[in-house]
């Protein structure tokens, strides 16, 4: 399945104005430090091309949730504008300011081959709201407008969607990397495909979940949502995390994929612990013996032997959500064994895809990063086109 807007290189941008939307929304540490540059490395390769086109390029993200009554310090874009000129070598500009004079005349000084980053989009409310004064003020800094935030594209929001209204608009190539990736995976994967989906909630990947069983030959499950699995088996879960109200669809999910033909594994073991805590004294029980006094906080080393192997025999992997309490090191086991059965796969020359969110952050951990086909830098992107979502963000470019 191609991808089906026109990119930037369909676009002539030399010497104009391109107003671009990343996603450099990254975690910063109490002195105002980059922690992780996932995201603003993931932007370079369209700013780059840009660059070597002699455009003029203003490039805009929000960080963090500001409250959006005006600047807040601590969650200003300056460190990611920093980031990007030590990992580029260029020279980037930054203003900060987002929708005023200060940020028009930064833009008007700018001659072919400028960067400038202004001021975080969220400082002001009507951002989120898609305000059409917000998005006629941004679209009037460009000529031509280019959407590379995956992240957040499926967020109908001022400066993702907004400034298309005005000016002709093209994809990134990041975001048409992400696009393409995510759903050929689905139109049509090398098999056996096996799908995994950990996290604590069934109700937030449901539409995931039913996805994976019209297209995966296995579905994995684990994490807190296997509990509320277990519940609809008849299995006891002590205080484990479980959504009583979604019990039946559970159920039904496992008919379906048995009428399909589709394998699911659930946890047959756990560890368990007394409370939710660092300090917690894990100790392991069979998935149908959790005592009422204990919650699961990781899968148990049976069940990682189980997943393991089913995961080494796939020509294509699907990865999202961990399969336990991985910020914890006594309960990280079981992700830590998943990653690791996962980072085979490429290895033996299948494809592996990381889909966003806390699967990043535990590939990361565990130094895993480069042993992965493609890891999705969007969560809620990401989990919507695996549900076979539009994108508002990707709707809104020029058809090919």
């Amino acid at each position: 399945m191609a991808f089906t807007k026109k990119t930037v290189r369909d676009a002539d941008v030399d010497g104009k104005r391109v107003l671009m939307r990343v996603d450099f929304n990254v975690p910063l540490d109490a002195n105002g430090n980059v922690t992780d540059d996932t995201r603003v490395k993931a932007a370079i390769p369209t700013i780059t091309y840009l660059k070597e086109h002699n455009a003029k390029i203003i490039l805009m993200s929000h960080l963090g949730r500001p409250k959006g009554d005006g600047p807040e310090p601590a969650l200003s874009l300056k460190p990611a504008a920093d980031k990007l000129a030590e990992l580029t070598g260029y020279d980037v500009k930054f203003v900060n300011d987002t929708y005023g004079d200060k940020a028009k005349a930064a833009v008007d000084a700018l001659k072919p081959g400028d960067i400038l980053v202004l001021e975080n989009v969220r400082f002001d409310k009507r951002e989120k709201k898609n305000d059409p004064e917000i998005a006629k003020r941004l679209a009037s800094y460009g000529d031509i407008f280019v959407l590379d935030a995956f992240g957040t594209a499926h967020r109908a929001q001022g400066s993702v969607v907004g400034p298309a209204a005005y000016l002709p608009a093209y994809a990134g190539f990041l975001l048409e990397k992400e696009v393409d990736t995510l759903t050929s995976i689905f139109a049509d994967p090398a098999r056996p495909f096996v799908a995994i989906v950990g996290g604590s909630k069934v109700s937030s990947k449901i539409g995931v979940l039913d996805h994976l069983i019209d297209s995966a030959n296995t579905l994995i499950i684990g994490g807190g949502m296997a509990y509320t699995f277990f519940l609809a088996k008849g299995y006891s879960v002590g205080s484990s995390l479980k959504e009583e109200d979604w019990v039946e669809q559970a159920g039904a999910m496992l008919k379906k994929a048995e009428a399909k033909g589709v394998r699911i594994l659930l946890p047959v073991d756990n560890v368990v612990a007394d409370h939710f805590g660092e300090d917690a004294t894990g100790e392991i029980v069979t998935s149908d013996k959790i005592p009422d006094d204990r919650m699961g906080m990781d899968i148990g080393p049976e069940t990682e032997k189980l997943y393991a192997e089913a995961i080494r025999g796939a020509k294509t992997v699907f990865w999202n959500g961990p399969m336990g309490v991985f910020e914890f090191d006594q309960f990280a086991h079981g992700t830590k064994a998943v990653a690791e059965a996962v980072a085979e796969v490429k290895a033996n020359g299948g494809t592996s895809i990381i889909g966003g969110g806390d699967s990043v952050a535990a590939v990361n951990k565990f130094g895993l990063a480069d042993k992965m086909s493609w890891i999705s830098t969007g969560g809620g992107a990401s989990m919507e086109l695996v549900e076979g979502k539009a994108l508002p963000g990707v709707e809104a470019l020029l058809d090919a």
